[in-house]
């Protein structure tokens, strides 16, 4: 027997946000409805680990106390989705690179806050990096002592990651 209620509304939309630590975000209809709260249990039950900014998405939605939620995704379709190095930067504070890329380690990273630090190694000054600059390189996550290559220069507070990318560990150069 089917526990759905009557008043489900069927929306289709895009995905605004949605941040798997917070565990939530929200979805902008197309018919010009208020914002949809998107919430991670929804997206496990129907088989979904994370919802992709500008992704597509298909789903019942409920009217709650405090606004719409989604009840039931159907379909989320992420070929609509940009690149994360498309989207637009969210921080106030942009650094240009001073120089090629480098291997750093990270010392720590929390995504909650949205920063962490990376090293070049002991007796150097810490490097700032921030979510948002690993978001336009595809970056969603860093664990301390985790190698990286970064292209960095000067912030308003120290150094800062312009640029980040995992390194390339798993092409060894071929020999003749």
């Amino acid at each position: 027997m089917d526990d759905a209620p009557h008043d489900l509304i069927e929306v289709r939309g895009r995905i605004k946000w949605f941040d798997v630590s917070r565990g939530f975000g929200f979805v902008v209809p197309d018919n010009g409805m208020p914002d949809v709260l998107l919430h991670v249990t929804c997206l496990k039950r129907d088989g979904y680990e994370t919802a992709v900014e500008g992704a597509s998405i298909v789903c019942d939605v409920i009217r709650r106390t405090r606004g719409l939620q989604v009840f039931r995704v159907h379909s989320i379709d992420v070929s609509t989705a940009p690149h994360p190095s498309e989207l637009p930067v969210r921080t106030h504070v942009s650094v240009v690179p001073t120089g090629g890329f480098e291997m750093v380690v990270v010392k720590w990273f929390n995504r909650q806050r949205g920063f962490g630090f990376v090293t070049c190694g002991e007796g150097t000054p810490d490097i700032f990096i921030h979510m948002e600059t690993m978001r336009r390189y595809g970056l969603m996550e860093l664990t301390p002592g985790q190698a990286l290559l970064v292209r960095y220069g000067d912030g308003p507070k120290g150094r800062m990651v312009a640029e980040a990318r995992l390194p390339d560990i798993g092409h060894a150069p071929v020999s003749h």
